[in-house]
């Protein structure tokens, strides 16, 4: 973010500061491998329809926000896209571009779409002048540079680590001679004369650039984008600085700095001048989405409302079951465990499952056992407002911290610059063998528990009853409890994969879910919690007992942690009978999915640092539900939904309603969305090539030895080596609650109304399991008879 000064006041200096503004709340944040979250990649352009933005990012990344238009004509040929959702996708355009009819849309669906065309950049037009490729020298330069300035603790020695990033550059780059010995003769000496701030440098350098105020916001997005997830991080330091109500001027630093290269290339290069006065009139162009954006948007909604039929058509009212089950498990509400789920309530008719985001409604900041690192178990959008710890007694921790520090020096021993070579011949044959036992899978297990996590400090039993209150509410769990009530969060146990936190539980800030639900268990049952929950009025049965557990999506193991709360017999034995069955059953199915699995076979891939596939994450997302189980109970949603429990007979002032809007479906969405935007665009918004990764600063990977931080997901995350195993589909919203009261939420929340106004989210409410209404952009509700029917 720039902080403007009095000096820069006159009408082209402030249009210049407020274009790289608005180039920087254009680029999405990225999050560090240690707790990685899925991100929206179209953060910045929400408040654009598709097409709109497939413009945008044609001319600044040359690139779509479509599907290609050959996948899905061969869609329409093979049928999988019919007539009829063609004709509403394109009743639904309000664009003056859109075809006349089915026939022209068809035709022209046929016929290949124009090649966007991206602005060039002044490094573009240089490499076409000289020879040389100035954009991949300023990528591997600028990308060792940043790896050091940014990194987290991955490297021995950071040079500059307390200096902003421009004053850091301009110390590295001043002395770096690669450059000059590329051909660009001076640059050295032209970093150390540029100015030292942010602001300075971007007016100095577009000045110097002849950018005017029309083409510079584009222009400066095309420059970032250009950085790639480098950007991305800088942009994620804004957005951690802003939730404390402070700023951030990294990513300001990181545009002036690539201005800098643009002014100095052009200066040594001044044959290309005639050339970059025609892309900044490009660049002053309005955005506007041409007929091909347009055509690819209908047919990429139309793609979405074949899906939409589909699902539609599974959901319905069903038999509620027992009057009180025996058990009932709640899980996230991840897709993943949309599988677990059905095969779980397979094993009992007395087993019902509840659906609640895998923080378990406690936003924390937890402390680890051996650690000083405060963690922050909650989804990103919100603030910790609880502080927890694993911390053992002061004996238990000592050891720990001891054995810890031993592998960390054990570690800098093995990587230093010096003492790499001596490891060799140190531990030599003792690490050959630890080689070959990961080579065959043979990695050993942990065995017991870590300590049972407490709040600290504690709250006082007002407080308490409020918690436990609020979460019951949310969780449509004010009655019918079951004897046994399990919490159970999820992890994925891998190996060799730096986007490991990817695979965990979103909800709890990319760490494992057992922290939150063995805290909830311990809340629910406690005696002072229990004893005021009727003022709130909640009841819950004296037989009732909460256990809290941790599903491991990879094998589809879950550990129980019935000690926490003194629960053991018959009961446990039950209980980790059905999981063992019910994860057998959901391992069966997942294998069908997973290129060259084996149900038996599920497990071991967990712990094979080769394998590039250990599970598909959430591959496939494509809705969400909030409705009563009985809703989805007999649907096989083949691990593409989201499910919420929600009973809106029950919530009170439809608050509950209000944050499911606003919380969980903000997540989904950008779940969605950043597997979407990773599949449609992988070159800017994905993750790259799992073969040649490199980890980087604890921040990123990079393909190969350097280059651009990869900011998304890696391809084999996507697809199997054939195909896409993940179909980019906006994801589709069904909620089981009046229309009235989803537009009163949408009417207070602007910014969750503008996901759905620009097509970023399709919205559906629902009466008695059947869709019923259709949201449309303005606030309106369309009924549409054949919702209901199967594609």
């Amino acid at each position: 973010m720039f902080i403007k000064h009095a000096q820069f006041t006159s009408a082209r200096k402030s249009g210049i500061l407020q274009a790289g503004e608005a180039a920087i709340r254009a680029i999405p944040p990225a999050f560090p491998l240690d707790a990685t979250v899925a991100v929206n990649p179209f953060l910045g352009q929400v408040n654009e329809n598709i097409a709109a933005t497939s413009a945008r990012l044609a001319r600044v990344a040359g690139v779509n926000a479509t599907q290609p238009r050959n996948v899905l004509f061969e869609d329409i040929q093979t049928g999988r896209i019919g007539d009829e959702d063609l004709i509403a996708a394109l009743g639904a355009s309000s664009s003056p571009l859109k075809p006349g009819n089915l026939e022209a849309l068809k035709g022209l669906a046929s016929r290949p779409a124009r090649k966007p065309r991206t602005a060039s950049t002044i490094a573009d037009l240089a490499a076409t002048a000289t020879g040389i490729d100035w954009p991949s020298v300023i990528s591997r330069t600028f990308g060792l540079w940043a790896s050091g300035h940014f990194d987290r603790g991955q490297a021995l020695w950071t040079p500059a680590p307390d200096e902003g990033a421009l004053v850091a550059w301009r110390a590295w780059a001043s002395r770096d001679l690669t450059p000059e010995i590329a051909g660009l003769g001076g640059f050295c000496s032209r970093v150390s004369a540029s100015p030292d701030t942010s602001e300075q440098a971007v007016l100095k350098t577009t000045e110097s650039l002849g950018l005017s105020i029309a083409a510079a916001e584009t222009a400066f997005h095309r420059l970032l984008l250009d950085l790639g997830g480098w950007a991305q991080h800088a942009r994620w330091q804004l957005w951690q600085a802003e939730l404390t109500g402070g700023t951030d001027t990294t990513l300001a630093d990181l545009l002036a700095i690539r201005l800098i290269w643009e002014d100095a290339l052009l200066m040594q290069f001044p044959e290309i001048n005639d050339q970059w006065k025609d892309e900044i009139s490009a660049h002053e162009e309005p955005l506007a989405a041409s007929c091909d954006q347009v055509v690819d948007a209908i047919l990429q909604e139309a793609s979405e409302r074949t899906y939409q039929r589909e699902i539609i058509s599974k959901l319905g009212p069903s038999n509620a079951g027992l009057k009180r089950p025996t058990v009932q498990a709640a899980f996230c509400i991840d897709v993943r465990s949309e599988v677990f789920r059905r095969a779980l309530e397979s094993q009992s008719t007395g087993i019902e499952t509840i659906g609640f985001a895998g923080f378990f409604g406690l936003p924390l900041a937890h402390t680890d056992h051996g650690s000083d690192v405060v963690e922050n178990h909650l989804p990103v959008l919100l603030k910790p407002a609880l502080a927890s710890s694993s911390q053992g007694d002061k004996k238990t921790e000592h050891n720990e911290r001891v054995g810890r520090r031993v592998l960390r020096a054990f570690d800098r021993f093995r990587q230093a610059a010096v003492s790499s070579f001596a490891f060799v011949e140190a531990a030599g044959p003792l690490y050959g063998l630890k080689l070959v036992r990961n080579a065959i899978g043979i990695t050993g297990n942990k065995s017991g528990h870590s300590p049972a996590p407490y709040l600290d400090p504690d709250l006082d039993t007002k407080t308490k009853i409020e918690i436990a209150a609020t979460v019951l509410k949310a969780m449509s769990l004010t009655k019918g409890h079951a004897p046994t009530v399990l919490l159970v969060g999820h992890g994925a146990q891998m190996t060799n994969n730096p986007h490991k936190s990817a695979y965990h539980c979103g909800a709890c800030g990319g760490y494992s879910g057992e922290v939150s639900a063995r805290l909830l268990a311990s809340l629910l049952n406690d005696p002072e919690t229990r004893a005021g929950l009727p003022t709130k009025g909640i009841e819950i049965p004296s037989d009732t007992h909460f256990i809290a557990g941790l599903h491991d999506t990879t094998t589809d193991n879950v550990t129980l942690y019935p000690e926490d709360c003194g629960r053991s017999g018959t009961e446990v034995l039950s209980l980790e009978k059905w999981l063992a069955q019910a994860g057998a059953a959901a391992r069966a199915e997942r294998a069908l999915r997973l290129p060259g699995a084996k149900a038996s076979s599920i497990a071991s891939r967990a712990m094979d640092w080769s394998q590039i596939r250990p599970e598909w994450g959430l591959a496939g997302c494509a809705a969400f539900v909030a409705a009563p189980r009985y809703v989805t109970a007999t649907a096989d949603l083949e691990g593409r939904a989201f499910l919420h429990s929600y009973d809106w007979q029950s919530d009170e002032d439809f608050k509950t309603l209000e944050l499911i809007l606003t919380a969980p479906v903000v997540v989904a969405s950008w779940i969605s969305l950043q597997y979407y935007g990773s599949s449609v665009a992988p070159e800017v918004f994905g993750g790259g090539n799992k073969l040649i990764h490199n980890a980087v600063g604890g921040i990123g990977v990079v393909e190969g030895n350097g280059g651009a931080l990869k900011p998304g997901l890696p391809w084999q995350t996507l697809h199997d080596g054939k195909k896409l195993v993940h179909k980019p589909l906006r994801l589709s919203v069904l909620i089981e609650a009046p229309q009235d009261a989803i537009s009163a939420v949408l009417e207070a929340h602007p910014e969750v109304t503008a996901l759905f106004d620009n097509g970023w989210l399709h919205l559906f409410a629902m009466k008695e399991g059947t869709a019923v209404s259709r949201y449309e952009p303005g606030g309106k509700w369309s009924v549409e008879d054949h919702l209901d029917k199967a594609a």
